[in-house]
């Protein structure tokens, strides 16, 4: 018995010194094609023994077998295993995971795995747009994510952009999504200072614009209420989180991005040239042949696009420091936009990691240069229409004492080239957004972090229209000696101020063997503050050329000044618990508590609830099917995007005290709320090869917010902000695709697809709502849209046009469907609506070692636009009376009689169906012993043309427009009257890194 206990000992002991006598240091680095990966995960298999990678990529592991195998993991990428086979240096480059459902994406508070999120949540990383020349990130979502539209209120640099999440959730409240910087709310709306009217109203600014798109490491787009419930009462249009990059790198790596681009008018709207004007209207040929509105007005813009960034780091701290410059010329004369951008960001660890500190900054100063293209012009108030309808057979120059030829010297037919000349609009917003997030780990499985962000603007607007321009109205009458005296100037200015402060834990564990609890709960406070002020003035002497400067110098009872201030304040309380059953039962629970300044006196605090369900039927499995989950959720979000004060008692005064209007105060204005159910599906298959995701959605908003007269919808001075009693109602399906059909070494192509079907309707309204003004000589008053009960937002109402009688004039139809005049016509609702039923997006990259290309498409089908261009400027009357204006050859050599009005009617309605080339991109990367001596890891030379293809049938500038028409305060879809022209644009750039 003894001798067999030592002859076990003696082998025992051999082994174990046999093993150490194999057993070996093992070291390298972990990295990916764009540099090291910190963080990642190496595993000795079948083992405890492992380690993550340093900030340079780098790990270390001791008493490593021989024969062991390592296993190297990071999310994100694919997992690979490495024979050690008596190696001592080991290192990898782990590739991109070929399903979508291995990414990572940002939620709110946190982020997980595409394959473990319960909710509807899609995201786009830098590796999709870094090196685009976009003056906003809201311009890279276009067409990439399902559900998700972008649209342009015109063509011009710094334009707004109307962001919808799967359609609209508001009629008159905002339906913007929330954008989240960092972890920090935006306040949303116009930082740049509109101003008040002047000829017209003009469209808002992005608001997105201050971001330098290189500064962007990803954007996550959240959709259901499952994902968007955590922000509560601003949930209901979905939520954008955008993160931006840090510095990773331990070695210092400094990148440089330039580009040159050339842009010039891309339409399909034309007009008669001077002989053919002539030709068709000699009684009034001015015998000139000049003139050409797109050599008078319009001109080829160049872009250049200069970005550096340097970062670096060590062990416990890294740093990223980025410079950007935008210089954009529009594609009409003297209109552009000049960017600057300057951001810091700075992450340290103390006490071991225990403490972790990371702060940024971020400053920009945007300088936006205009020309008069207002909304709502009538006769005159805008550059484009003046540029259209001129007479091309008039000269532009003449003898007399301004210079510019005048026909008659009339107010309402303006010389294009002159308002160009005589007309300045100048826009200087600075804006600094910061925030600072400390982090401690109390234990293994507890972190609280406090996050407190700052967004400060401030913007500065000057107009001036000198007294040379006779516009009709523009004029004060100096009672002291009966001289007119016209022009006029406005300076208004805007500041806002915004704090958030947020403290959060975070508590992670294994409870067991099959069950993982992943909870945050929070606190947040929110104060945002806005200032505004301007004077404007009417008057000045004919002499007079720097008006803004002294504006002092108009008719003194010209002076309007006015001034506003608003300020509403969000307190919060949040919680989410994310639940992990056998791996493969998912459960998400969230509810937030939100206290508001903006709502009623007896509504200040809501609840909003949501649960959400997941189930992995496959996960990772060989075969054909290689993933497959299902999703289901449930919640309520709100939204508060209406102005601050709404629920208050407010009056606005003119000269003198007089009493202009009043709102009375309401109580009992609650926010709206959406209740929001989705149902959604992800998987993947063919080896990972194909991944995607499909969802159906629907969802109902309530407590409409609405802003109506006090004693009910008729016209009056007293209002009231109130909540209808109607319901809006939406639903539809969305999917998305991408397919990896070849990635190896070598050669890499994939192909991405999305398309989503909506569809929305109002009930239990029981009144009509007029929308959709239309503008624009003999329009006063008119109107194209309606809300209206089981119909459609934006539903088209119109009287329907059929043809021209004999004599050239218009017919309709009445009521019982039967052919007449004008005079007898009947308006109709149509089955016709502004907001689009289908949108579809489609990209494709393929890469052949250094060369690689891409390209995208997006587009809209199933809606109407309503052309208040055509209806404004482009009839026979126009053409034959007065000095005759210009018209494209269809209206000219129509049978329409000249005394035919150019009524509101289906004669200007339009299908809005396009389908655009977004971009298309070639590049070709240097690498090697060449570069590397001069100390140039890569240098990628590339060429990209935007807006190249365009397939539609619309007969505007373009189908993707969106000018405000709002009416009484509802705003509009789907109209386009004399927007800015969308131009096509060729880059030429050069990316380095060193």
């Amino acid at each position: 018995m003894k001798n067999s206990i030592f002859k076990c000992l003696i082998v025992f002991l051999t082994m174990l010194c046999s093993s150490f006598i194999h057993s070996q240091s093992i070291s390298g680095t972990v990295s990916d094609n764009n540099g090291p990966l910190p963080g990642a995960s190496v595993l000795v298999k079948g083992t405890t023994n492992g380690a993550q990678t340093n900030f340079d990529g780098s790990y270390s592991l001791k008493n490593v077998g021989a024969n062991a195998v390592l296993v190297f993991s990071y999310m994100g990428f694919k997992t690979q295993e490495v024979n050690v086979s008596g190696k001592s240096t080991i290192n990898v480059v782990l590739v991109d995971e070929a399903s979508k459902l291995s990414e990572v994406v940002v939620i709110g508070y946190g982020t997980v795995k595409k394959k473990d999120a319960t909710g509807a949540v899609d995201q786009i990383s830098s590796k999709k747009f870094d090196n685009v020349a976009a003056n906003s990130p809201a311009e890279i979502l276009r067409g990439k994510l399902a559900g998700v539209q972008v649209t342009s209120s015109s063509g011009e640099p710094g334009a707004g952009m109307a962001i919808r999440i799967r359609g609209n959730s508001s009629v008159r409240a905002g339906n913007d999504p929330l954008v989240v910087v960092d972890g920090v709310p935006l306040a949303g709306g116009d930082i740049s200072s509109g101003g008040g009217e002047l000829l017209g109203t003009s469209s808002s600014r992005n608001p997105l614009s201050f971001i330098n798109q290189n500064d962007v490491e990803s954007i996550s787009v959240l959709k259901d209420a499952s994902s968007t419930a955590i922000y509560g009462s601003r949930g209901a249009n979905g939520v954008i989180l955008i993160t931006t990059k840090k510095g990773r790198s331990k070695s210092p790596e400094l990148t440089y991005n330039s580009s040159v681009g050339f842009s010039s008018y891309k339409g399909g709207l034309d007009v008669l040239s001077g002989d053919e004007f002539a030709k068709l209207n000699p009684a009034k040929d001015g015998g000139s042949r000049v003139y050409d509105w797109k050599k008078d007005v319009l001109r080829s813009g160049i872009t250049t696009n200069n970005d550096v960034s340097f970062s670096s780091g060590n062990e416990k701290s890294t740093s990223r420091l980025s410079f950007g410059a935008i210089n954009t010329e529009g594609i009409v004369k003297n209109t552009g936009l000049d960017k600057y951008t300057a951001t810091l960001y700075n992450s340290n660890d103390y006490f071991d990691g225990i403490l972790k500190v990371d702060s940024r900054i971020a400053y920009s100063a945007i300088k936006d240069k205009g020309t008069l293209t207002t909304n709502n012009a009538g006769f005159v108030g805008n550059v484009i229409g003046a540029g259209l309808y001129y007479n091309p057979t008039f000269p532009i120059y003449d003898n007399s004492p301004d210079g510019y030829f005048n026909p008659n010297n009339s107010d309402k037919y303006l010389n294009p080239v002159q308002i160009l000349d005589g007309f300045k609009d100048y826009t200087n917003t600075s804006k600094i957004f910061a925030s600072i997030t400390s982090s401690v780990k109390i234990t293994n499985k507890l972190k609280y972090q406090f996050l407190f962000g700052v967004e400060y603007s401030n913007s500065s607007r000057k107009r001036q229209l000198l007294p040379s321009i006779s516009l009709d109205g523009d004029a004060e009458e100096a009672t002291r000696d009966g001289v007119t005296k016209k022009g006029l100037a406005t300076i208004s200015n805007q500041s806002r101020f915004n704090k958030t402060f947020e403290h959060t834990l975070n508590y992670n564990i294994s409870l067991g063997k099959n069950v993982d609890l992943d909870a945050v709960a929070g606190f947040s406070y929110y104060d945002y503050n806005a200032d505004s002020n301007e004077i404007s003035a009417k008057g000045f002497n004919a002499d007079q050329i720097n008006l803004i400067d002294n504006i002092e110098g108009a008719f003194e009872n010209s002076f309007r000044p006015n001034s506003s201030r608003n300020r509403s304040e969000l307190q919060s309380f949040f919680g989410r618990a994310n639940l992990s059953l056998f791996k493969n039962l998912l459960l998400t629970g969230t509810l937030r508590q939100d206290g508001s300044t903006r709502p009623g006196e007896n509504y200040k605090r809501e609840l909003f609830p949501s649960a959400a369900i997941a189930y992995k039927i496959f996960d990772g499995k060989s075969g054909l099917v290689n993933s497959l989950k299902l999703r289901a959720s449930y919640g309520r979000t709100g939204n508060q995007e209406f102005k601050p004060n709404s629920a208050l008692f407010k009056a606005s005064y003119g000269n003198n005290g007089s009493p202009i209007d009043q709102t009375n105060a309401n109580p009992n204005l609650k926010w709206e709320t959406t209740s929001a159910t989705n149902f959604g599906l992800d998987f993947s298959i063919i080896k990972d090869k194909l991944s995607g995701s499909v969802d159906y959605f629907q969802s109902e908003t309530k407590d409409l917010i609405f802003n109506k007269p006090q004693d009910g919808f008729l016209a009056a001075n007293v209002t009231i902000v109130d909540n209808l009693d109607a319901i809006l109602e939406k639903s539809g399906v969305e999917a998305s695709l991408t397919y990896n059909v070849i990635s190896n070494e070598n050669v890499s192509w994939n192909i991405s697809g999305n398309v989503a079907i909506l569809k929305n309707k109002i009930r239990d309204l029981a009144i009509v709502i007029p929308a959709g003004g239309i503008n624009g000589q003999g329009l006063s008053g008119a109107y194209s849209q309606i809300l209206g009960n089981n119909l459609p937002i934006y539903t088209y109402n119109l009287n329907q046009f059929v043809g021209y009688d004999g004599n050239g004039d218009g017919l309709y139809l009445d009521d019982d469907g039967k052919t007449v005049g004008l005079g007898f016509a009947t308006k109709r609702i149509l089955d016709k609506q502004a907001t689009p039923k289908i949108n579809i997006g489609f990209s494709t990259s393929f890469s052949y070692k250094k060369f690689d290309t891409s390209t995208s498409f997006y587009g809209s089908y199933g809606h109407f636009i309503y052309n208040n261009t055509a209806n404004a400027q482009f009839f026979k009357g126009a053409f034959l009376n007065g000095e005759g204006k210009n018209v494209p050859s269809d209206v000219a050599n129509s049978v329409q009689s000249r005394p035919d009005p150019n009524s509101a009617s289906t004669r200007y309605l339009e299908k809005g169906d396009f389908l655009r080339m977004g971009s298309l991109t070639l590049g070709y990367t240097f690498t090697g012993a060449v570069w590397e001596r001069a100390r140039i890891k890569s240098a990628r030379f590339y060429i990209t043309g935007e807006n190249l293809l365009l397939f539609t049938d619309y007969s505007g500038f373009d189908p993707e427009v969106d000018t405000d028409k709002t009416l009484n305060g509802v705003p509009s879809a789907g109209i386009d009257y004399l927007s800015y022209p969308k131009a096509k644009t060729i880059s030429f750039g050069l990316n380095l890194t060193l």
